[in-house]
């Protein structure tokens, strides 16, 4: 099975909060951007992914993704993740009715395209499926078969809500990379420590990230 995977990003000058403790207002947008190009770039790799759109309403986030291979869909609802995330899969099965869509986060940095692989390969086995996060709370990817609706709930407690949707949970080993997404100095270090992609690496070149080597109060 080929899916189209859906990734949102909201405006790289509001992400990233939470980032705070390693990274100031004016690194921010930088490192968010570097995350989703990370993202975008080892989905595209994926040989279970046949194309990826990314709804944004960046100007910026959308020349640089659009110019790795994403087709960018604009934020037309500016209601939120899930509006977002629901318009774009209806734009997506517009032009492809019988599409497998997938919703991926677009702060994946350390993703790996053979894990992605088989998440995606375990998904295709129910109706609708979800993979949660690092911290057993959120959810990174959710999928949905040809014919069935995504009905995203991502957000506060997203792994409850979306197995309280009828999403079937993945558990699944050695995929730390589909599941590692980052929202804090704790997860940015997790992230590094599997291993980030270029552009990341590069964004958090020099960063004082707590609990990294040469970092204040670093090991």
């Amino acid at each position: 099975m080929q899916w189209t995977l859906v990734i949102p990003l909201k405006s790289l000058a509001r992400a990233k909060t939470r980032l705070s403790d390693a990274a100031g207002d004016g690194l921010r947008p930088g490192l968010a951007l570097a995350f989703a190009q990370d993202t975008v770039a080892a989905v595209l790799a994926c040989p279970a992914v046949r194309d990826v759109a990314v709804v944004t309403g960046d100007a910026l986030a959308g020349r640089e993704l659009a110019a790795l291979g994403a087709r960018i869909v604009a934020d037309e609802p500016g209601d939120g993740l899930n509006a977002a995330l629901r318009h774009a899969a209806t734009v997506v099965r517009v032009s492809r009715p019988e599409s497998a869509v997938a919703a991926l986060n677009a702060d994946l940095p350390a993703l790996r395209p053979t894990e992605l692989a088989r998440v995606l390969d375990a998904a295709a086995e129910f109706p609708r499926a979800f993979l949660p996060d690092a911290a057993a709370i959120g959810t990174t990817l959710l999928t949905a078969r040809e014919g069935r609706e995504l009905r995203p709930a991502f957000g506060t407690d997203s792994r409850a809500r979306h197995r309280a949707s009828g999403a079937a949970e993945l558990s699944l080993d050695a995929v730390d990379s589909v599941r590692q997404d980052v929202d804090t100095g704790e997860d940015l270090r997790a992230a590094l420590a599997l291993g980030v992609g270029p552009r990341t690496a590069a964004a958090a070149a020099g960063l004082l990230i707590p609990g990294r080597p040469g970092a204040a109060g670093g090991q």
